[in-house]
């Protein structure tokens, strides 16, 4: 039977895909790179600019301003909001929008200070609010390049006494800089989420294959198991019954009866084990027994001569070996049939007709009877005689029918394709 684990692809390894990290896993990383980054971005002359001044002093172009307390709470905050980003995802890209803006406003060093802001910008991304995403971040940054030329100063006058935001007014390069590296954390935002969702289709995709393959090998089980099940004991409940009935009078009839019964209920122990072999787990050796085929029509009807039915065979065309699924098939549909006779054509001497036409592309089979005929008992939604041999024809692409005959009996027919599938291998 199809398992889901036999089929599926191995995962992706958790430690390359962030998503599956804990929640705070990724903000104690930025928390750590974000404060030792800055001081470090600090020490070693860290600013908005990196060029010198006419003087060749670094810090006289651009200075920042030093990292107090509040500029180490907002290097800290932006990680801890971000603990938020899975079930609050815009919420978390506003507030660490903000957060960043301020640290900005206050013309800390620029360092590593921007990570969390696109950490945010995923998440929001991801959790399927593309447009907030986009539509929020380019209207913050309009409102930050708006805000910072109305309150910007000349890199002159940055880091002057009494400042409460030193900010540098925009220059061109850097609006362009800025706009630039946003387009490109929300483009590729989105490319990881087509990803995502690729990926996701794709296994969905899998999974319902393998349910499907594993529906219609429990339908296959199903008919194996009726079908095996159905004519032996039908044999064995008709051969008990002579049995019972000439056990005093005619001992030897009655023994004839019992042997019967003997080789009926052999040969449906040894197709249920082959039957539920399928089922074995990997590794286990496959069952012995050979496959049902139309190359043990002959046994199956010795087993139903000694039964008691009266048999002909008609074999026409050239006879050949078949593919698995129609060689099964027809095999299952003579064995059903017969099994119906035994059950459904009445009391008294009755003949069964199996005739098996070869044709270059197709096999025909048709079993039909004199007995009384039968009324389509379990054609119906809940039978599995009849209705498995439909669903068998159908699953190959044949046809079935199955109805009285006009000079009475009961006749079954099914025209199975044998085109386009492999021959049955040989199991020896």
């Amino acid at each position: 039977m199809v398992s889901l684990s036999q089929h599926r692809g191995p995962d992706r390894p958790t430690l390359l895909n962030p998503a599956a990290w804990p929640v705070w896993a990724v903000p104690l990383l930025l928390a750590f790179v974000q404060v030792a980054g800055s001081f470090g971005a600090q020490q070693g002359g860290g600013s908005p600019g990196h060029w010198k001044g006419p003087d060749n002093d670094l810090h006289a172009a651009y200075p920042s301003t030093p990292l107090d307390a509040l500029g180490v709470a907002l290097l800290l905050a932006g990680p801890a909001l971000l603990l938020l980003r899975r079930r609050h995802p815009v919420v978390t890209l506003a507030a660490v929008g903000a957060v960043t803006g301020l640290y900005f406003l206050r013309a800390y060093t620029y360092g590593p200070a921007l990570l969390s802001a696109p950490v945010a910008m995923f998440a929001a991304v991801a959790a399927g609010q593309r447009l907030l995403a986009w539509v929020g971040t380019f209207t913050a940054l309009g409102g930050w390049l708006a805000l910072t030329a109305v309150i910007g100063v000349p890199a002159a006058e940055r880091g002057s006494p009494g400042m409460a935001f030193p900010v540098e007014r925009p220059t061109l390069g850097g609006t362009i800089a800025t706009l630039g590296w946003a387009l490109v954390v929300l483009v590729t935002a989105e490319l990881v989420r087509m990803r995502a969702q690729k990926a996701a289709a794709s296994a969905r995709g899998r999974a319902e294959e393998e349910r499907r393959q594993a529906s219609e090998e429990r339908l296959r089980m199903a008919r194996e198991l009726h079908d095996v099940l159905a004519h032996n004991i039908s044999m064995i409940n008709v051969q008990a019954g002579v049995a019972l009935h000439l056990i005093d009078d005619d001992p030897r009839q009655a023994r004839t009866a019992l042997a019967a019964i003997k080789v009926a209920s052999k040969e449906a122990l040894t197709e249920m084990r082959s039957v539920i072999g399928a089922l074995r787990a990997d590794g286990e050796q496959a069952p012995r027994a050979p496959t049902a085929g139309l190359d043990r029509l002959a046994e199956l009807l010795e087993r139903a001569r000694t039964a008691g039915l009266a048999v002909e065979t008609e074999i026409t065309g050239e006879r050949r070996p078949l593919p698995a699924g129609p060689d099964l098939a027809a095999f299952r549909i003579v064995q059903e049939s017969l099994t119906n006779v035994t059950r459904h054509a009445g009391p008294g001497p009755v003949t069964a007709r199996v005739r098996i036409a070869y044709g270059e592309s197709d096999v025909a089979v048709q079993v039909e009877d004199d007995g009384r005929g039968s009324p389509l008992l379990d054609d119906r939604p809940g039978g599995s005689g009849l209705r498995g041999m439909r669903e068998r024809a159908a699953a190959l692409g044949g046809t079935f029918d199955a109805g009285p005959r006009a000079g009475g009996g009961f006749r079954v027919r099914a025209t199975l394709p044998t085109a386009g599938s492999p021959e049955r291998s040989d199991p020896s």
